[in-house]
């Protein structure tokens, strides 16, 4: 969440007019992140994000909008799109589409315990178990073909070890078949950074704009790689991912099938994420307020998922 599309808040205060939200009192840029434009909007009637969409089209965005809404109506904790005077979700701003959120309570933390953990699993399993009746949808944006387009772009920049290790995690996953697995529209990026907390009460879970369909193994596996590992080493801890493995099999108990991809789910869920930030290291977009993540975390994560044999087992 970075500000690419500048909004004054005479821009601000004439869009929001036509929603039932009350008026403009304070309109702030938000910093973290790196895919859309987004805003803090404080007006008389309550706290709101406003997000201009900077890569999702028009016809893209009706699954996100309508996954918020689904979750949310299912008892989800997550960001209620806001209507128009036209009953429309999803609105145009500056030349970008653009939408209005309720705003969650809390902020993100970083160094979880073990109870942050559990919550984080408990809500990951609801918002599978709503995800089941939601419908159809796009595939992962940044999945299996995405990855075989982007490594082509960043090899160039990378050492022989580093090309090695990228090449061979590609040949691997390729010869990893999930179609016995369950699926349906998954998060793909609950990192700390996207869920909220006051205290040890979650606020809810924020930032939908890398979901698709993709595996529920895959988007757990996303989810302990960052909520359940030491970020100096990119060891896993195994007191935290106990607690978040049992929250989420409390809700949704992983198969047979489920079981045994699991190492190979965590290799992949390290191989998406290191992609993406060499990429986004490497070959960046212009625009204010952006802060690049470094890419070596994830080449660690990796070489680290593919040297250990044994990873917390699944609970099922």
């Amino acid at each position: 969440m970075a500000v690419f599309t500048s909004v004054t808040e005479e821009e601000a205060r004439a869009w929001l007019a036509r929603y039932p939200v009350g008026t403009l009192i304070e309109l702030r840029g938000i910093a973290a992140g790196i895919e859309n434009t987004n805003y803090f909007v404080t007006t008389s009637q309550g706290r709101f994000v406003l997000t201009l969409f900077e890569k999702l089209t028009r016809d893209e965005l009706p699954f996100y909008i309508d996954l918020m809404s689904h979750l949310a109506r299912d008892g989800v904790p997550c960001p209620r799109p806001i209507h128009d005077s036209d009953d429309n979700a999803l609105g145009t701003l500056n030349g970008k589409p653009a939408a209005l959120m309720t705003r969650l309570p809390g902020e993100a933390i970083v160094h979880p315990t073990t109870g942050h953990c559990a919550e984080v699993g408990d809500v990951l399993g609801r918002m599978h178990l709503a995800a089941m009746h939601f419908g159809d949808g796009p595939v992962n944006p940044r999945g299996r073909h995405w990855w075989h387009a982007t490594a082509p772009l960043v090899l160039p920049f990378l050492d022989a070890p580093r090309q090695a290790l990228l090449r061979e995690e590609l040949r691997y996953q390729d010869t990893v078949n999930l179609e016995r697995l369950p699926r349906g529209p998954v998060h793909a990026d609950l990192f700390r950074d996207n869920v909220l907390f006051e205290g040890k009460r979650m606020g809810g879970v924020i930032d939908f704009y890398f979901a698709g369909l993709d595996t529920f193994l895959y988007d757990l596996a996303v989810t302990l790689n960052d909520w359940c590992i030491d970020l100096a080493t990119g060891q896993i801890v195994n007191d935290r991912a106990q607690a978040l493995l049992a929250a989420y099999a409390a809700r949704r108990p992983p198969g047979a099938a489920e079981q045994a991809a699991w190492p190979a789910l965590l290799r992949a869920a390290a191989l998406r994420f290191w992609l993406s930030r060499l990429h986004d290291f490497y070959l960046p977009r212009s625009g204010e307020l952006i802060r690049a993540h470094d890419p070596e975390h994830f080449r660690r994560v990796l070489e680290l998922r593919v040297a250990h044999a044994t990873h917390p087992p699944l609970l099922g």
